[in-house]
Order: C-alpha cells, then sequence, then structure tokens
C-alpha cells in the first residue's frame, strides 16, 4: 500500500454534488457517451451516462455545460519536477509521477494541487557511503517532505548493494518504485528486486524484445518519453503509460508516437489508465484515469468536437493546446474564461481564444464548479 503524507489532494465536502454535461464523454474504460454527463459528489464520480438521464434523476441541478469533451485527468507518468517549467494543469494532467531530487521539489505536487505520487530520487554512489548517511537521510526525507501525496522512491544509484536495499525499503515501507533503464539493464533491476507491480520504469530508448517480456512478466509498466522509446511497445502487449519527463503537454508527446489510427486508442489509454497503473492508482475507491462511479473527480475538457466513434483520435491530434478546464478531487485547478454555461449551452465564446488561467482556488471564488 501507498504511503500518504497527510489529507488526500482536493477533497471536498461529501454532499457537495454537481452534473458537467459536454457534446463527448470518454470514460476509457467504456465506450464513448455522445450528450453525455457525469455527476460528481464531493471528490468522487457518483454517476456517468447520458445527459438526459443524469439531468432527469437531479431535476433540481444546473448542470455546467462544457463544449467538446470531458475524460479522465491525464497523468503524466514521469516528470523531473525540478526541471518542470509549465503548470501541468493547463494541459489537462491530474496527476504526475514525478521525480525530487531534493525536498524543495517533492512539495511542487502539493502547491500545485495535483494528485500522484512524489519519488524521492536516491542516487546515492557507493554502498559505505549509503550506510553510513544514505538511508537515513532517504528515511528522514520520507517522513519530512511536505505535501499531503503518494511517496515513492527513484532508485538511480549505481551501486546494487544500494539497489537492493531500496527495493527492500520500498516493501518495508508500502512505497512504490521509480526506475530508469537507461541506467541500469532491466535484468539487473530485477536481479536486485526492483521490479514488479509496485514499480514502473521510464525509457527514453528502444526495449529489446527479452526486456519487455521481462517487464510484462513482472508487471511493470513502462512510462514511454520520446518516439524513439516507443519501438516494439504499441502493439498492445505491453503495458505502457506516458511521460514528459521535462513537462509540456503529454497528449502532444503521445501524438508524437502515433504512426497508425489503430494507435490512438491504445495512447489515449496509456495516458489515463496506464498512467494509473503505473502510479498504483487504477483500481479501488478513488481510483484514477477513468470516468466511473466511486472514482476520483478528476477529468479535463478539450474544446474538441467530432463522432463519438472518432474520439480517441480526435482527442489525440486535436487536443493538444485546446485544454478549456481541469478538475482535480471535483475542483477546479485551471480554466479558460467563458467557456462553461450553467443552464444553458456554450455561448460560442471560442475557448482556444479566451484564455484566462484560474490557478488552485481561484475557479471556485470566481464561478462555482
Amino acid at each position: 500500500m501507498s504511503t500518504r503524507a497527510g489529507r488526500i489532494i482536493g477533497t471536498r465536502a461529501r454532499g457537495t454534488v454537481s452534473v458537467h454535461c459536454a457534446p463527448l464523454v470518454l470514460p476509457v474504460t467504456g465506450p464513448p457517451i455522445r450528450d453525455g454527463a457525469i455527476v460528481v459528489r464531493g471528490d468522487r464520480i457518483a454517476r456517468v451516462g447520458p445527459r438526459a438521464e443524469i439531468e432527469a434523476a437531479h431535476p433540481l441541478l444546473s448542470p455546467v455545460r462544457w463544449p467538446g469533451m470531458i475524460v479522465p485527468g491525464l497523468i503524466d507518468a514521469n516528470l523531473r519536477l525540478d526541471r518542470a517549467s509549465d503548470a501541468p494543469y493547463v494541459h489537462g494532467v491530474t496527476a504526475v509521477g514525478g521525480v525530487a531530487a531534493d525536498l524543495d521539489a517533492a512539495s511542487t505536487l502539493g502547491e500545485a494541487g495535483l494528485d500522484g505520487v512524489t519519488y524521492l530520487e536516491t542516487r546515492c554512489e557507493d554502498e559505505e557511503r549509503w550506510e553510513s548517511e544514505g538511508r537515513d537521510r532517504l528515511i528522514t526525507s520520507i517522513r519530512e517532505v511536505d505535501h499531503p501525496g503518494v511517496i515513492g522512491i527513484a532508485a538511480h544509484s549505481p551501486d546494487p548493494h544500494v539497489m537492493e536495499d531500496l527495493a527492500v525499503l520500498s516493501r518495508t515501507f508500502g512505497l512504490r518504485l521509480h526506475a530508469e533503464p537507461g541506467r541500469h539493464p532491466v535484468g539487473f533491476l530485477d536481479e536486485v528486486g526492483v521490479l514488479g507491480a509496485g514499480c514502473h520504469v521510464a525509457i527514453s530508448g528502444p526495449l529489446d524484445e527479452a526486456d519487455r517480456k521481462l517487464l510484462g512478466v513482472r508487471g511493470t509498466v513502462i512510462a514511454i518519453s520520446s518516439p524513439f522509446a516507443a519501438e516494439g511497445l504499441l502493439d498492445g502487449g505491453s503495458a505502457i503509460a506516458v511521460g514528459t519527463r521535462t513537462g509540456g503537454d503529454p497528449l502532444s508527446a503521445a501524438r508524437a508516437l502515433s504512426h497508425a489510427p489503430g494507435h490512438d486508442r491504445l495512447l489515449v489509454e496509456a495516458l489515463t489508465l496506464g498512467g494509473a497503473r503505473a502510479l498504483g492508482m487504477a483500481e479501488g475507491p478513488g481510483r484514477l484515469g477513468s470516468l466511473e462511479r466511486g472514482g476520483r473527480a478528476d477529468f479535463a475538457v478539450f474544446a474538441v468536437e467530432g463522432d463519438e466513434r472518432d474520439a480517441c483520435t480526435l482527442l489525440l491530434h486535436e487536443g493538444p493546446g485546446r485544454c478549456v478546464a481541469t478538475f482535480v478531487g471535483g475542483r477546479a485547478r485551471w480554466r479558460l474564461d467563458e467557456t462553461a454555461n450553467t443552464g444553458d449551452a456554450t455561448n460560442g465564446a471560442n475557448p482556444v481564444n479566451t484564455v484566462n488561467a484560474v490557478k488552485a482556488g481561484d475557479a471556485e471564488s470566481r464561478r462555482p464548479a
């Protein structure tokens, strides 16, 4: 079980209920819904379905009508928190697998109001230094990191004994692991006990078939961080996620991986459900990566119009740069002005051109979500 420091980000009163509608709703775990809606109760999704049915079930509520498409919040499964320049939520990102070099960087997710896992990076160079100070320093950091989210370990040490101990610590404290095959061969990561369902790896170069099979056997999700790394991974045989490493729009990063229409749905799943699996957050109450009852109310709205049969292709190829709102735990973290109406259809404002970023906390004071 993952370790959380403090309360869950973005919770709100359990009794608060809101309805959000759009021409398309993309649950990911089910087929796209034309003229769909979601019901948010507190920080959870209470219902997903056709707008007419949901409005009939909640006649006293004034629904928020969005243009385009409502999708699960995107997940950036590999982000260096000390190098990111953009606020992830402007791209529809609601959760991050963030690697932090120090405690200051580790506070980034909490300050941004995002969920996910913060991986404390350990690069201790040798066993002697690890035994004398490295282990104690890491344990202290785990206890002192100042943000209300899940804590993990980025196992990036070159020393095999340190790596073995990091794998033991992760199991002892219930912490997730992040590893990079570019630093260590996949076989080495397996030998020292790092691989498994509690770990995901981030790659920037291709893996050979044997490595892909080993990761699959161990249940380890692969976060792809460059087009070069996608080789052999888009056939549906590997569990994948998408990472930007230095920030930016993960939809753009995923679009760069798409070489055939058949890859579009796979990559949308990688950006959502795949990312949630990488972070160990795809199952149970409050799960991420999909729009379904009981899941956490993390969702984004993209100003993309089209047919439900092409929903994934439309999102992947037309969605970059067109996010108009991002909600984390049912609360608006970012939105554009004049892109949603309460009780009426969209007012016709161009959501791409009427930009007014509203940071965490400001959205509720300006326009109830």
